[in-house]
């Protein structure tokens, strides 16, 4: 891995016990996918990350730079021989307590791990997705951005895992759908697609964005509006994105069987775009 510009054993350890990144959850991170010697999407990932290290009052030093990290990203995934590879970046701060820091600067990791040539392909199979009930996920004004207090997210995996799920579905504080454990999400309902907007709370996710701007172009008709659960019964299609996979089909929510018929007309319309999310 990449420990702060060096390339060091995947062991090494990064932290003390006085890390406010163990601590508090001190940090945000990106997670991006790399191919062909390029980071997907490298300028949205990189303009997310800036603006929540901004939230969190880092202070940027003049040498951390978007190019700076793009050219790390390539050495590490040439030095673990990684072509085709899912990529960590995360930033915390260093030492010190509540009021402390010792300084605000952004210290960093930088993992790769070798993606199967499938990943990005639509899944034959249709995944199952449960509900998580046990907590909630706040509206403020961190909501948006990839920080590491990912508690609600962490303990709905865990539960999605018990239920024998491929993952579930996360509620704000208003009761209402924000998104997946690792995905935004997206319904169908007579040929109008629907996603909460960011004052739901869900993450600004990559490829959210990028389906925001493409789908419509495409001829699709695409609402933000706020999803409650009898919106995903009611839905006639279910889908999840993320930077990794780009769009997975949902095929079972409770006892609801989803087909997807619409979301393979998106899928293929995509896959004719000679954009980044081409799937």
């Amino acid at each position: 891995m990449n420990l702060n510009g060096k390339i060091v054993p995947a062991a090494t350890p990064i932290a003390s016990a006085d890390s406010r990144a163990i601590r508090y959850g001190d940090g945000l991170f990106e997670t991006m996918k790399w191919k062909a010697g390029t980071i997907m999407l490298a300028d949205d990932h990189f303009a997310r990350l800036w603006s929540g290290m901004k939230k969190m009052h880092f202070k940027i030093p003049p040498f951390f730079q978007p190019e700076k990290l793009l050219e790390e990203i390539q050495q590490l995934c040439l030095k673990n021989k990684h072509p085709f590879a899912r990529i960590r970046l995360c930033v915390f701060r260093g030492n010190g307590g509540l009021y402390d820091a010792v300084d605000h600067k952004p210290n960093y990791t930088i993992q790769t791990w070798q993606l199967p040539p499938t990943t990005g392909q639509l899944n034959e199979n249709g995944l199952q997705i449960c509900l998580y009930k046990d907590g909630v996920k706040a509206i403020d004004g961190f909501a948006n951005i990839k920080h590491n207090n990912f508690l609600v997210y962490s303990m709905a995996a865990l539960f999605s895992k018990s239920q024998r799920c491929n993952d579930a579905l996360v509620l704000n504080s208003a009761g209402n759908i924000c998104d997946s454990t690792i995905a935004n999400i997206f319904i169908i309902k007579e040929n109008i697609i629907y996603t909460p907007p960011l004052s739901e709370g869900c993450i600004a996710g990559i490829t959210r964005k990028q389906l925001l701007i493409t789908l419509p172009a495409l001829g699709f008709k695409v609402m933000e509006k706020a999803i409650n659960t009898q919106d995903i019964l009611e839905a006639d299609e279910v889908f999840l994105t993320n930077a990794i996979q780009h769009i997975k089909w949902v095929s079972g929510f409770d006892n609801v069987v989803y087909g997807n018929k619409r979301i393979l007309d998106i899928y293929k319309s995509l896959k004719a775009t000679n954009n980044a999310i081409n799937c």
